[in-house]
């Protein structure tokens, strides 16, 4: 019992940090960047940060970004709140 405890440890503490990089990697891609974060936190309108409170970052980041390309925000309907 003591051998195989002496093998699955070491093999188990070398798989943790592999498998933690790989789901490192790929929040990286999902994650927002820093610099958008900046960004919105120095230009945001009061309707973007009522997003941001209500909704979280992602929503308030795509009202900000419509709302740099252009009128297109303005179009937009806002969505529902679930209550």
């Amino acid at each position: 019992m003591t051998v195989w405890l002496v093998i699955a440890v070491p093999f188990v503490m070398m798989m943790f940090p592999l498998l933690m990089e790989r789901v490192e990697s790929r929040l990286k891609h999902v994650a927002v960047q820093e610099e958008d974060v900046e960004e919105f936190l120095e230009q945001a309108q009061p309707n973007e940060v009522r997003a941001l409170y209500g909704h979280g970052i992602g929503r308030a980041l795509e009202l900000f970004r419509l709302r740099r390309l252009g009128g297109r925000a303005a179009k937009l309907r806002p969505r529902k709140v679930r209550g």
